[in-house]
């Protein structure tokens, strides 16, 4: 049986393995329940001892396997989408990928609203998206700052930051050998890139 006090602490480290994918370290366990890191300690070794939480490689206390409950999701990959100058492209998937939504900080995939574009070359390096990559995206409002997958003219797609300068919206690369791109028919976000997975080679 639990204290209050170790209760407090589980569900703390619960929570923030499952929005972060690691467990928190004593210091932000004490800071969060106002405890000295001493007795922070103690209640983890209890916890230990009573099999709710162990010791892991990284030396953070954290939950078993089978206590952190995860929502995989069978993400599509579409193809692949250009980072430098658009081009007219059909995208089909072509594989997919088991993740967890959550370590994208999403909180509810559906089809079609969570997806998977693999990169291709250079003019977002700045924003550290490399040739290869695989960037997660979200279907949602896009706001001047966020990068996406966007669609120019109805035509071409390409993967840019969508910036807002004197009243209109235009693509900015985060690489200075690319020029901005200023749509003539209309510009439309397929999707938001929240977060990337890199493959790297053997």
């Amino acid at each position: 049986m639990l204290t209050e006090r170790q209760d407090q602490i589980l569900d703390f480290v619960k929570q923030h393995q499952r929005d972060h994918a690691v467990p928190p370290s004593t210091r932000e366990i004490g800071r969060q329940l106002d405890a000295s890191q001493a007795t922070v300690m103690g209640h983890l070794r209890a916890l230990a001892k009573k099999g709710q939480l162990e010791k892991l490689a990284d030396g953070k206390w954290g939950l078993k396997a089978a206590g952190v409950q995860t929502h995989l999701f069978e993400a599509p990959i579409y193809g692949s989408i250009p980072a430098g100058l658009p081009a007219m492209q059909e995208q089909t998937p072509d594989e997919t990928i088991t993740v967890d939504p959550t370590l994208f900080g999403v909180r509810r995939a559906r089809p079609n609203y969570f997806w998977f574009l693999r990169v291709r070359g250079d003019s977002m390096t700045g924003a550290h998206i490399l040739d290869g990559d695989l960037v997660a995206l979200e279907r949602r409002e896009a706001k001047p700052g966020d990068i996406i997958a966007a669609l120019v003219d109805e035509t071409d797609t390409t993967l840019k930051r969508l910036i807002r300068e004197r009243g209109r919206l235009l693509l900015r690369a985060e690489n200075k050998r690319y020029a901005d791109i200023v749509p003539t028919r209309g510009l439309e976000s397929q999707g938001v890139v929240v977060g990337l997975i890199r493959r790297f080679a053997a």
